[in-house]
């Protein structure tokens, strides 16, 4: 069935669609991953967005349910080069296609990846729509244009857990992880260490939490506009300097704006499993996963924060701390999922600081 892809500026390509046959509507981002678009397809980062992968093949080794970020595909749309029909690998369960199917959300093949992966990195990201079927250019272009502006909708109460949630280790620390949009990645190193999860959402008062008596507090990630999540800031402001805290992606945009600091939307985004961070302690560069649209503005951070790491593409800020009590944050997915395993080392890090204060 034939399939095309329009955006903002007018631009209109046509393709193959798979998944599902319907509509869908979110600002397109691409993301240079090689490997790992199960893990990407059902990150809650995702949410209110069109995914479209920079390496030309996708789908060749099939879908697992083990490598799931969720409980299902968070993508508002799937734009692929060449879609892999028959994939061969032992763990899998199903193709790509089946998948969008089972979650009702639709993909595109067949369209060139690359020339519109460079419009995005000159322009910025867009707002796009996929059509299925017969598509009316003007109509599809129309569809693109209207919708909301992704920083004008709020996409954390669509992914997050609705009620408090147990998860145990066996271990003896207590940690309450505030979901705005948990990669599952999380829990899990968390839980390798030795660490009982009260998983909570992301408006859970801060009072509420204290009176879990938790060890520590950890911030997940999520989607969109962290300026947006206000109740999850005022929580974060209340609980600074009370008990030891670290926040990942959204968790550690949310924790500078309840710092006092400010956040902006990058051109582009990072989006991939191969952004070179530099750590200044160590002086050691690591390569990091990432999914992200906003930044922290390090120029509105206030004095007793301190920058412990930065992006050496474009030198946006990948770590806090905080000065004068514990708390750490990074904007990269340390939980790897799908990797490189490089940055584990922030788990470590929290749960030593943890111990330190108990």
């Amino acid at each position: 069935m034939k399939a095309a892809l329009a955006l903002e500026d007018g631009t209109y390509v046509e393709g193959r669609a798979f998944g599902a046959e319907r509509e869908g509507l979110g600002e397109i981002v691409f993301c240079t991953s090689m490997t790992g678009y199960v893990e990407a397809l059902t990150d809650p980062s995702y949410k209110g967005q069109i995914l479209m992968m920079t390496y030309p093949l996708i789908g060749n080794y099939g879908v697992s349910r083990e490598d799931f970020e969720s409980d299902g595909v968070k993508v508002e749309g799937f734009v692929v080069k060449e879609l892999c029909k028959k994939p061969s690998n032992w763990r899998s369960e199903k193709s790509v296609d089946e998948l969008l199917k089972e979650y009702n959300v639709p993909g595109i093949e067949g369209v060139d990846t690359r020339m519109l992966t460079r419009k995005i990195r000159i322009y910025g990201s867009m707002k796009a729509a996929i059509g299925v079927g017969d598509v009316e250019k003007e109509d599809l272009i129309r569809k693109a244009v209207e919708q909301p502006f992704i920083g004008d909708v709020d996409l954390v109460d669509k992914v997050c857990v609705r009620e408090v949630k147990r998860m145990e280790s066996g271990g003896d620390l207590e940690v309450v992880l505030v979901d705005c949009g948990i990669k599952m990645s999380i829990a899990r190193q968390l839980l390798k260490r030795g660490v009982n999860l009260t998983i909570v959402p992301y408006n859970y008062p801060a009072k509420k939490i204290m009176e879990m008596n938790p060890d520590g507090v950890f911030i997940s990630n999520g989607p969109g506009d962290p300026a947006r999540v206000k109740s999850t800031i005022e929580t974060i402001r209340k609980l600074a300097g009370q008990i030891p805290m670290a926040g990942i992606c959204l968790g550690h945009q949310l924790t500078a704006l309840a710092l006092g600091a400010k956040t902006f939307k990058l051109k582009f985004g990072h989006h991939g499993s191969n952004q070179p961070v530099k750590d200044f302690e160590t002086g050691r560069v690591f390569i990091s996963s990432q999914n992200h649209n906003f930044a922290v503005d390090e120029k509105t951070l206030p004095a007793n924060v301190e920058v412990t790491q930065i992006n050496l593409n474009d030198h946006t800020v990948e770590g806090i701390i905080h000065k004068d009590f514990p708390l750490i944050t990074v904007q990269y997915h340390p939980e790897a999922g799908p990797g490189p395993h490089d940055t584990y080392f922030f788990f470590d890090r929290f749960i030593d600081m943890v111990k330190e204060y108990r």
